[in-house]
């Protein structure tokens, strides 16, 4: 029996576990009248925390000897800004940017490294990982345009007055990635898997030897 054959936890239960996390993540935040710094963090933290346990516990448990380099670093790149973010004494508006615009840009490098090698050696999840790195990329990208100090006061008739910050375009960002993430994963943990096309060649050889 193939090892793959074998596994009751397959690399679509991460996916899954991944979506999972990214969706209550996102939710947090949408529902969340807070954008602040200290709440965008602690949000973040809790995702990534969880998010990495997934990827470390399913890199032993989903993946092939031979494909557990990319959950392992990109469980171990998360495990750590999730645990700087979850200091609630450090909590500022300068450490969400760069912790999360170096975290963003280190981690979908590689995730996208990794699913474009996965591509040209036919791997199964390469796809997967070449749109979730392209993501992750495009929020480090995004949160990289946003200042930090940008503030813009305005008005809404019969509503009050509102105040835009950076800030809240960042954690705003990190929601909307969040959310994208959930969809995707979700589906690709969700999809039909082609089963491994059955072993054709030996059978034909078998019948060709007995014919003979």
């Amino acid at each position: 029996m193939s090892d793959s054959s074998a596994r009751t936890f397959e690399v679509r239960h991460v996916q899954v576990g991944r979506a999972l996390f990214a969706a209550v993540a996102a939710i947090m935040i949408t529902f969340s009248a807070d954008h602040s710094a200290e709440v965008g963090l602690a949000v973040f933290s809790g995702w990534a925390i969880a998010t990495a346990l997934v990827l470390l516990i399913g890199s032993r448990l989903a993946y092939p000897r031979g494909g557990r380099a990319l959950p392992v670093v990109l469980g171990v790149l998360t495990l750590l800004a999730g645990m700087i973010s979850g200091l609630p004494g450090i909590r500022s508006t300068t450490l969400f940017f760069v912790l999360l615009i170096t975290w963003a840009l280190a981690t979908g490098i590689a995730e996208l490294a990794f699913g474009i090698h996965g591509r040209r050696s036919s791997v199964p999840q390469a796809r997967d990982s070449v749109l979730i790195g392209a993501v992750t990329i495009a929020l480090g990208v995004g949160l990289l345009v946003v200042n930090p100090a940008y503030r813009l006061d305005y008005v809404i008739e019969q509503a009050g007055s509102f105040t835009l910050t950076g800030i809240v375009i960042g954690v705003g960002l990190f929601g909307g990635y969040a959310a994208i993430v959930a969809v995707f994963l979700a589906i690709a943990g969700f999809s039909p898997r082609r089963e491994p096309a059955a072993s054709a060649t030996p059978a034909i050889d078998r019948s060709v030897g007995e014919s003979a």
